[in-house]
């Protein structure tokens, strides 16, 4: 379990720049509008693209540390062995959703915004970076709840 803690290090550490990075922005968009009178035309732009990774990301990191919203009514009134099923019924599920709907759907959108040759307008970044954050979501949470399977007894 040694390098799911330094992959949830790395991870928390990515989300808090991200953030830093956002108030940054968000300030700046603040100060450069009412201070200077001339906003910043690329902040609103950026704020959107980190809060998208934030979001994702941090969806992932969520996941990892198994502290995403459940109802657990009928695991808490089950036995430990109907708690293990239920368990690993939901963590089958969570990599197939993650697999379908992010690894697989991800690619195929990063794929097409790749093709189409799409840019932020602002910023001028290819949408292809942008969305590479859904596959690369989904390839953490599939790797979290793999390996809450595996471990968990």
């Amino acid at each position: 379990m040694g390098f799911r803690k330094q992959v949830d290090k790395i991870l928390g550490w990515i989300l808090v720049v991200i953030m830093a990075v956002m108030v940054i922005n968000v300030l700046w968009q603040v100060f450069s509008r009412y201070i200077t009178g001339n906003p910043s035309s690329f902040t609103d732009e950026l704020a959107r693209y980190l809060m998208i990774w934030v979001g994702v990301l941090g969806a992932a990191y969520v996941s990892g540390r198994n502290m995403h919203v459940a109802i657990d009514v009928l695991p808490m009134k089950a036995g430990k062995k109907t708690q293990l099923l239920l368990f690993r019924m939901v963590n089958v599920l969570i990599i197939l959703f993650a697999f379908f709907a992010l690894v697989v759907g991800g690619i195929r959108l990063v794929y097409i915004s790749y093709i189409l040759e799409q840019h932020s307008p602002a910023l001028n970044v290819p949408l292809a970076f942008i969305y590479t954050v859904l596959p690369l979501s989904g390839l953490l949470i599939i790797y979290y709840k793999a390996t809450d399977l595996i471990y968990k007894k």
